[in-house]
C-alpha cells in the first residue's frame, strides 16, 4: 500500500498536468517509448491494490507495437540486409503493420504488409493513408502455405534489398522491450512491483518486458499470460508445456497463439502462471474503463486489465500489478460500438445496462 500513498500524495501535490523532463527528441523514431504509467483508480479501489497501465497507445504511432516495429528495423540494418531505399515486408494482424509505416516513412523505406482480410477496415484504412501497400489475404492458420506471414516472406524474398521483418519469430521483437519497456517500468515503479501480465500475440511484449522484470527483481516479480478464447497458450501454460489444436476464436485482434513462436520461447518457460479470460468480460471492461477512467481502448487492452484485476485478487491486498495498454478503440470502433455487430457476436448483453449508452453505432 505504500506506492499507492506515495501516488496519490503526488497526484494531490501537483497540478494535473504531465512534466516532461527530456529535451526536444529527433523525429518519430526519437519519440518512441517513455510512456506514462497510469495507476487505474476503480480497479485498484476494488481489489485493494495498486494496478497500474502501461500506456502504450501514447507512443507515436498509437500502439504498443511501434517499439517491436523499430526494434526489427534497426536489427535489420544493422545486420547489413537492408539498406537505403529497400523495401520492409510483414505479416502483421495490424499494428505491428502500422508502427512499421510510421518507421519505414521516416527512415525512407518502401512498406509492403499480408494481413488477414478478417481485420478491422480502419487499420487497413490507416495502413495504406500511412503509404503502406497492403495485401489483405484469407485468413488461414499458420500451417496452411497461404498464411499471410508465408505470403509476406516468399514476396520479400523475390525483391532485392527487402525484408521480411518476421515478428513473431524474430527476437529483435522481444528484446526491443527488453531494453525499453520493461526497464521503464520497473524505473517507474521504483521497483516495487509484485507482478506484471499480459496477453501475447508474438510474444515480444510478454516475454521482453518478463525477463528485463524478472533479472531486476531477482525472480520476485511474477509474470502472468492472459489469453483470449481460441488460443492455445493458457492450456500449454497451465497442463505444464503440453500444445493442443486451436479451436474457437474471439473478438479481440493481434493477441493469442496457436504455437509457441520463437519470441514466446525465449520466456515461456519462466512463466508463474496464465490466466483465460473470455469476451464477455473484455467487453464488460473496455465500456468500464471509458466510463470510469476516461481511457478509450481497444479489446486486448481491456482484456489486459481484466487479467490484471484478476491477477491482483489472487495475490490479494496491497500488491503492485501492471499491465499494457496496446492501443486504443479509434482502430476498431465500427465494430466495438457497433449495436448490430455486438449483437451478432451475443455480446450486446455482455455491457452492464449503464453502459450501454456507449454503443452509439447502429
Amino acid at each position: 500500500m505504500v506506492l499507492a500513498v506515495v501516488l496519490r500524495a503526488r497526484a494531490a501535490a501537483r497540478p494535473v498536468t504531465r512534466s516532461f523532463t527530456s529535451r526536444a527528441v529527433d523525429g518519430f523514431v526519437g519519440a518512441l517509448g517513455n510512456t506514462p504509467l497510469i495507476r487505474l483508480e476503480k480497479v485498484s479501489k476494488a481489489t485493494g491494490c495498486n494496478i497500474l497501465a502501461k500506456s502504450e497507445l501514447q507512443n507515436p504511432g498509437g500502439s504498443v507495437k511501434d517499439r517491436a516495429a523499430l526494434g526489427v528495423v534497426l536489427d535489420a540494418e544493422q545486420r547489413g540486409v537492408l539498406k537505403p531505399g529497400g523495401t520492409v515486408v510483414e505479416g502483421t494482424a495490424g499494428n505491428t503493420g502500422i508502427g512499421l509505416a510510421h518507421v519505414c516513412r521516416a527512415r525512407g523505406y518502401r512498406c509492403v504488409i499480408f494481413m488477414p482480410n478478417t481485420q478491422s477496415q480502419e487499420k487497413i484504412d490507416l495502413l495504406r493513408m500511412l503509404g503502406a501497400e497492403v495485401h489483405p489475404v484469407p485468413a488461414v492458420a499458420y500451417e496452411h502455405p497461404q498464411n499471410y506471414n508465408h505470403q509476406a516472406k516468399a514476396f520479400a524474398a523475390g525483391l532485392e534489398n527487402a525484408v521480411w521483418t518476421d515478428q513473431f519469430d524474430n527476437t529483435a521483437n522481444a528484446d526491443a522491450h527488453y531494453r525499453t519497456t520493461g526497464p521503464e517500468i520497473w524505473a517507474q515503479t521504483g521497483g516495487a512491483l509484485d507482478a506484471f501480465v499480459c496477453a501475447t500475440g508474438t510474444g515480444g511484449t510478454l516475454a521482453g518486458v518478463g525477463r528485463a522484470l524478472k533479472e531486476r527483481s531477482g525472480g520476485r516479480t511474477q509474470v502472468w499470460l492472459a489469453d483470449p478464447p481460441g488460443s492455445v497458450l493458457h492450456s500449454y501454460v497451465t497442463s505444464g508445456g503440453k500444445l493442443k489444436e486451436r479451436s474457437g476464436g474471439s473478438i479481440t485482434e493481434g493477441i493469442g497463439q496457436g504455437r509457441i513462436t520463437n519470441n514466446l520461447g525465449t520466456f515461456v518457460e519462466q512463466l508463474d502462471g496464465a490466466l483465460n479470460i473470455p469476451d464477455e468480460k473484455t467487453i464488460a471492461m473496455m465500456y468500464d474503463l471509458l466510463d470510469s477512467e476516461g481511457l478509450y481502448v481497444g479489446a486486448s487492452t481491456a482484456l489486459n486489465v481484466v487479467a490484471a484485476v484478476e491477477l491482483a485478487q489472487h495475490l490479494g491486498p496491497g500488491k503492485t500489478v501492471a499491465t499494457i495498454l496496446c492501443d486504443g478503440a479509434y482502430r476498431y470502433q465500427s465494430r466495438l460500438f457497433s449495436k448490430a455487430w455486438l449483437q451478432s457476436k451475443g455480446l450486446r448483453d455482455a455491457i452492464p445496462e449503464h453502459l450501454q449508452k456507449y454503443a452509439v453505432l447502429d
